[in-house]
């Protein structure tokens, strides 16, 4: 009796791996983020509280984006979709405008490969590394998104945020902070799949969230008719991932040195991917 209990189960997970080995879908998401900032109205020319509501609200429609995730067996593509969007309204003068990388993500979680195409400043780059490893903890806790059953999934990680002089703009002493960053996985589809950088779970990530930016998928395919193709991305100057961290923290730093804190000529202060600009 054993022995048959121990065959069939052998066969299920046999039977599940060959299913997941020729699953395909596209999966689309889409990104929100939450913001908390205030600023000085003494030193920001009598903003006030409303508009300062104004501009999260700005922000927050900036950053809902739309990304497509293709996948065949171990191998995927993520990438942010295009849109027409209609020009950022203005607040008050001001207006917010957030530009998003657009480059195709390759995962190959078989091979533990890692393409990768980025921009610093307008340059391309190719990273070619391993995927990251990412310690998941699997949870108890169990919600439906849509049709699918999802099980919760959580990394805990250290970060350093950086710290400035609000009197000067100049880069104090970095904080060591936690995040916790929590997803929802479904064995409905049993792929190792997620949204940008996430994957390695029994199944595809259809939330992911790291309590200020989230990805919720909003619809699945699963086995199109069309079939999916999977491109790999090209463009770009090659580094590995540690190259490629190195060029965009020396970049930062000849960009707070340029503009020391001050806005630039065209009005305009840059924060990282998001430009504010008063007209």
């Amino acid at each position: 009796m054993k022995s048959l209990i121990i065959t069939i189960l052998v066969t299920v997970f046999a039977f599940a791996k060959a299913y997941s080995q020729q699953l395909s879908g596209i999966a689309t998401y889409q990104s929100q983020r939450s913001f908390d900032f205030k600023m000085n109205n003494d030193k920001n020319n009598g903003m006030s509280t409303e508009i300062q509501k104004q501009l999260q609200a700005q922000m927050r429609k900036q950053f809902q984006k739309e990304y497509t995730l293709a996948f065949v067996g171990a191998e995927s593509t993520y990438q942010q979709e295009e849109s027409l969007a209609a020009p950022a309204p203005s607040t008050n003068g001001i207006t917010v405008s957030i530009s998003g990388a657009k480059g195709i993500t390759y995962h190959n979680t078989t091979e533990q490969k890692l393409l990768k195409e980025s921009e610093i400043m307008g340059k391309e780059f190719l990273v070619n590394d391993s995927l990251p490893k990412l310690k998941w903890v699997l949870e108890k806790e169990i919600k439906n998104i849509g049709v699918y059953t999802c099980f919760k999934a959580t990394i805990s990680e250290e970060y350093e945020q950086p710290s400035f002089n609000e009197e000067t703009g100049e880069e104090e002493e970095s904080v060591t902070k936690t995040r916790t960053i929590t997803a929802w996985y479904t064995l409905d589809i049993p792929v190792n799949h997620g949204p940008d950088e996430y994957w390695g779970l029994p199944g595809l990530i259809l939330e992911v969230s790291d309590g200020k930016f989230s990805l919720m998928c909003t619809k699945v395919v699963l086995n199109p008719k069309k079939g999916v193709q999977i491109v790999l991305p090209e463009k770009g100057k090659e580094v590995t991932q540690d190259e490629f961290n190195k060029i965009q923290e020396e970049k930062m730093d000849e960009m707070m040195e340029r503009h020391g804190g001050e806005r630039g000529k065209n009005g305009s202060r840059v924060f990282t991917t998001t430009e504010i600009i008063r007209n």
